[in-house]
């Protein structure tokens, strides 16, 4: 049978709409290309703003996209999240399991949370995300049961700033035999948990960290952070931009690099790498195989608006690696 991967993180929508004249982020106070946080009554007032232009939704958040795209490459998946009571929510659900997520998904009356991406003319995106519901998933959600038959337990560094859950997750993955991966995810998340990581490092099986991430946990070069890393984990993986990624597993290491191709929008970029490299993993490829997917499903998603590729280019991906 497959090994398997359980997801646990932020349960969001994405929304993106396309604008034609960059009055109305001046109108919200939204200033072009900012990636900022909004309250609900933001969210409401961009929504109504935003009603009367075209836009197209997708499940997202930072776990979720690796998680829906193992499961687009065949892995057994399912995600651990919190929505609300309400269409977004259930839009988040169908659309996971459309693709073969198992959902444990909890509901509260709060709104679903949602990542708006506004597009202007020029191409230039603008974000406000509305977490809502989705961080009302605490430790007391989680238990032993939930973990037990997986394989492998993909957290989010997001959840890190959640000092229970994050903790509380990682205790009871390993307790049910998962191997734990864990994606840094954000710098400044980890600037402000730095302490946490490294403390928790020696119970983390696999980490996904890109130059920026890396340096904040390690205040080293990619080269450097990658060896400290190894220290504590058993595959270590360093993501350095346009110079590719660096890997290693034990004494193996590998650099792999990257194709130029043409960026629309990064959005995905790191949460792809993730899902190719770990479907390349469960399907017993070499770790440079694994990087080579990794890096496949990243070019491929930084040529698309927004973190989800139709189903061409998965087939197209697909039909380079038969044994998937």
């Amino acid at each position: 049978m497959k090994k398997s991967v359980i997801g646990i993180g932020n349960a969001l929508v994405d929304i993106l709409t396309k604008i034609n004249d960059d009055n109305i982020l001046k109108e919200l106070n939204l200033p072009k290309g900012s990636m900022q946080l909004v309250d609900r009554e933001m969210s409401d007032r961009i929504g109504d703003s935003l009603e009367s232009f075209e836009s197209s939704m997708a499940p997202g958040g930072s776990s979720a996209n690796t998680i829906h795209g193992l499961a687009k490459l065949g892995v057994p998946t399912g995600f651990i999240c919190y929505t609300g009571n309400d269409k977004i929510g259930s839009f988040f659900e169908d659309a996971m399991m459309s693709v073969g997520v198992k959902p444990v998904v909890f509901h509260s009356d709060t709104p679903s949370g949602t990542s708006r991406a506004i597009v202007s003319a020029d191409a230039e995106r603008t974000f406000a995300t509305y977490l809502g519901a989705a961080v009302e998933l605490t430790d007391s959600h989680l238990n032993l049961e939930q973990f037990k038959g997986w394989d492998y337990c993909y957290i989010e560094g997001y959840l890190i700033a959640n000092t229970s859950l994050f903790v509380k997750a990682v205790k009871l993955a390993k307790e049910a035999g998962c191997k734990v991966v864990l994606d840094l995810a954000s710098y400044n998340v980890v600037e402000s948990n730095r302490e946490l990581l490294l403390q928790m490092l020696p119970e983390i099986d696999i980490v996904f960290a890109n130059e920026e991430e890396a340096k904040s946990l390690t205040m080293k070069s990619p080269e450097e952070s990658l060896e400290f890393l190894s220290q504590y984990v058993d595959i270590a993986v360093v993501k350095i931009g346009k110079r590719g990624s660096l890997i290693k597993r034990g004494d193996e290491i590998v650099h792999i690099d990257c194709h130029k191709v043409s960026v629309v929008d990064t959005t995905g970029a790191g949460d792809m790498y993730a899902a190719g490299f770990l479907a390349g993993l469960i399907n017993g490829m070499s770790l440079k195989e694994c990087g080579k997917l990794g890096n496949i499903l990243a070019e491929n998603i930084i040529q698309v608006i927004g973190a989800k590729m139709d189903d061409s280019r998965w087939n197209s991906i697909k039909a380079q690696y038969p044994q998937i």
